[in-house]
Formats: C-alpha cells, sequence, structure tokens
C-alpha cells in the first residue's frame, strides 16, 4: 500500500510542478505535513544534499523522500513516479509540436507558466528562509553575499564553500 501512496504523490508532483526541480518543494512540504513520511528538517536536509549531488534537484528529492520513506523500492518508485509525467507530456508534445508551434494560445500558456514556477520558487525561499533561520546561517549568508559581490567567481563556487562550511557547522554542532 505504501508503494501506491509514494506512486501517487509523487506522480502528482511530477505532474504539477512547472519551472524545474525547485517547483517541486511545495508539494514535498505539503506530503511532510500531510503523510508524515518525513520532517521539514529531514527535507531541508534532503535538498541541501540534492543541490550539490549531481543530477536535478526534484529527481534527488524525491529518491531521497522515496529511500527515507520506504527502502530502495521507495526510491524507485518515487524515481520513477515523479519523472513519468514528464516522459509522457514531453513524447506527446513532441508528436504535436509542429502542428501547434504558431498557435497564439498554446504561446499564451508557455507565457504563462514561466511566472508561476517563479511565484511557486520564491514562495518555497522565502518559507525556507523564515522557517530555518539562524545566526551562523545569517552570518554565512552574508559573508558570502559580499564576496560575491567583490569577487567574481563561479556560482558553483560559493555554493561549495557554503556546502563545505555547512558542514564542517554541522558536525561541530555550530549551527544551533
Amino acid at each position: 500500500m505504501i508503494y501506491i501512496k509514494l506512486f501517487l504523490e509523487f506522480f502528482h508532483i511530477g505532474l504539477f510542478s512547472f519551472g524545474g526541480g525547485y517547483a517541486t518543494l511545495p508539494f514535498l512540504y505539503h506530503i511532510a505535513d500531510v503523510q508524515k513520511w518525513y520532517t521539514a528538517k529531514q527535507l531541508s536536509d534532503m535538498i541541501a544534499v540534492s543541490s550539490i549531488t549531481p543530477g536535478p534537484v526534484g529527481v534527488n528529492v524525491a529518491t531521497f523522500a522515496g529511500f527515507t520513506t520506504s527502502g530502495i523500492l521507495g526510491a524507485l518508485v518515487a524515481t520513477t513516479s515523479v519523472i513519468l509525467p514528464s516522459l509522457i507530456i514531453v513524447i506527446i508534445i513532441s508528436k504535436l509540436l509542429e502542428q501547434f508551434k504558431h498557435n497564439k494560445y498554446v504561446q499564451s500558456v508557455i507565457y504563462t507558466l514561466k511566472p508561476a514556477g517563479c511565484g511557486l520558487l520564491a514562495a518555497v525561499g522565502v518559507d525556507m528562509f523564515v522557517n530555518n533561520i539562524n545566526l551562523f546561517g545569517m552570518i554565512l549568508l552574508a559573508g558570502l553575499f559580499i564576496a560575491s559581490l567583490t569577487e567574481k567567481r563561479d556560482p558553483l563556487f560559493y555554493l561549495a564553500v557554503s556546502a563545505i562550511v555547512g558542514l564542517v557547522a554541522g558536525f561541530f554542532n555550530l549551527t544551533a
């Protein structure tokens, strides 16, 4: 029964999360609240790990959430079900694209989805910021922000620095 629930929840996420992997986060927080398969803190940790590992964030988080919920089979079910809607939609769209490429209604829908995805992402960012605020994190954010203004480097550099500092701080329990 758990595998059917996992499949349905993550299929739903894959079907309705437009805008990339971070657009899945409102749905994942909803699962944390309703299903209680993982906590919001565990989800924050999943997001952090998924952000620094190769692959799409949404798929990585689904895999981790499925594993946390029900082991390796849960990870396979969650991962498959979160990518399945995209696969189906891409196959259908690729068959119909030439026919509807210049249709004004199709162009309007695509134009409308972009700000909706940005809005979802902004809402998750604000929610994560408000619910996980701590002095250490604020100092790290401010320091990296100032460093990024004064020294132009690849954003991955600052992501790596924040990941390493966060891991070291977590290891020594400095983030409380």
